[in-house]
């Protein structure tokens, strides 16, 4: 993961931001256990307590450890435990089995992580303008794990049978349903997209480049759980003919017959949320589909996702602090659409395009250089952050990328046509 922008670093500010991401995700896992922040429920998924440490190690490493001086590592077995995929760091524990990481106890990694902050303060009015850049790329390592910790925290509590809540349910407040669908038509022309250089980004989002589109519109709203249910009742998830291969072969491997979480109750969609089972919210935005569901939901509507050149030029002119999005530890949960289109927050859009590389781009060097470049294969992009990605941290030019089966995230679905 790294940053191909280098804006002059104000000191003070970036001391009020680290603080405030370093303690907003302290408060997401304030409602857990030792056990809870140690269980680790899927490869995919990491405990909450390796999470608080890797995101501590990568300061201790590439801050404390590279640029100040006389620093001594707080414990020399953590690089090998919360190291995540730097090769250039050396070895690592398997990813897989970080939920055997029993101790050191969760107390002590809360430990760890105040050593860390009070030495990174300190450091910083010191510290050249090339590691205070490293901060602000750390500030934005951690709110992409911020996201990771609600999720995998989720996905952990709904394998419990008993289905616990971790924070009391928000107050519902009663919206009328979304209209139809209305669509924003693009002309052919040529578009710009890419990071313009001009603030934080991470490398993948360039270099900005243009490319050619054809004339197409581009839904102003996303898929609601009530049209998804339509979509079930018609045998979305029997039919084939609306299916990749390898989604239909999916399906069928895993038995797939709704979005994960959802589950018939006397005759009623629920899902399991954060605050514990409840109805679906047929105005709310369907949530936690995969690739594979996006598309076949898409056929199925005769349409198509949209490509991530259409995503990007319909969202440039739209506000990416607006929206649902992650503010304070709590029941984060897509919201239904009130406020016109909304290209940010409350789910992560799957568009039709593959993670590869920009024309002309470079992964920087060093170990930091390592994060995204390397995954540019298999994988499929997400745009417009979601309700558990900290308000802030997205833009029209973010790429998220996950496999085209993952669904643990909060992923949804926007649809687009040809003209």
């Amino acid at each position: 993961m790294a940053t191909r922008t280098a804006p002059r670093t104000d000191a003070s500010a970036l001391a009020e931001r680290f603080r405030a991401v370093r303690d907003l995700t302290v408060a997401l896992v304030a409602p857990l256990s030792d056990a809870d922040a140690t269980a680790q429920s899927m490869d995919d998924a990491s405990p909450a307590k390796w999470h608080l440490a890797h995101t501590s190690w990568f300061l201790e490493t590439f801050i404390l450890r590279d640029f100040v001086s006389g620093y001594r590592l707080y414990d020399d077995r953590f690089p090998f435990l919360f190291n995540s995929y730097y090769e250039a760091e050396g070895q690592r524990h398997a990813r897989n089995r970080r939920g055997m990481i029993t101790r050191p106890a969760l107390d002590e990694i809360l430990a760890y992580r105040a050593h860390v902050d009070a030495q990174v303060l300190a450091a910083m009015p010191d510290l050249p303008e090339a590691a205070q850049e490293l901060i602000a790329l750390g500030c934005h390592h951690e709110e992409q794990h911020q996201e990771l910790l609600v999720t995998d925290i989720l996905h952990l509590m709904a394998q419990n049978p008993v289905e616990p809540a971790i924070w009391p349910a928000a107050r519902k407040v009663p919206v009328e349903m979304p209209p139809p669908v209305g669509w924003i038509e693009h002309a052919a022309g040529i578009v710009e997209i890419g990071h313009d250089g001009d603030g934080f980004s991470f490398d993948c989002e360039g270099p900005r480049h243009q490319t050619l589109l054809s004339p197409h519109a581009i839904a102003d709203r996303t898929v609601t759980n009530g049209e998804w249910a339509a979509f079930i009742a018609d045998g979305g998830y029997a039919e084939p003919r609306h299916w990749l291969s390898d989604g239909w072969a999916w399906v069928k491997r895993e038995q797939i017959t709704a979005p994960l979480y959802w589950e018939q109750r006397d005759g009623a969609w629920t899902r399991f949320g954060l605050d514990g089972r409840r109805a679906i919210d047929p105005a709310a935005p369907v949530t936690h589909v995969s690739f594979f569901e996006a598309d076949a939901y898409a056929s199925w509507a005769g349409v198509r996702l949209p490509t991530e050149a259409e995503w990007e030029a319909a969202a440039a002119t739209y506000d990416p602090l607006g929206g649902n999005q992650l503010d304070t530890a709590g029941p984060v949960e897509p919201r239904p659409s009130t406020g016109g289109p909304a290209f940010f927050g409350d789910v992560w859009e799957w568009t039709g395009s593959a993670y590869r590389p920009y024309p002309g781009f470079r992964a920087v060097e060093g170990a930091v250089g390592e994060y995204n470049g390397k995954f540019m294969s298999g994988q499929c992009v997400l745009r417009g952050g979601s309700c558990a990605t900290p308000r802030g941290h997205a833009r029209a030019s973010y790429r998220n990328f996950f496999y085209p089966h993952q669904r643990w995230q909060f992923t949804g679905v926007r649809l687009a046509k040809d003209l």
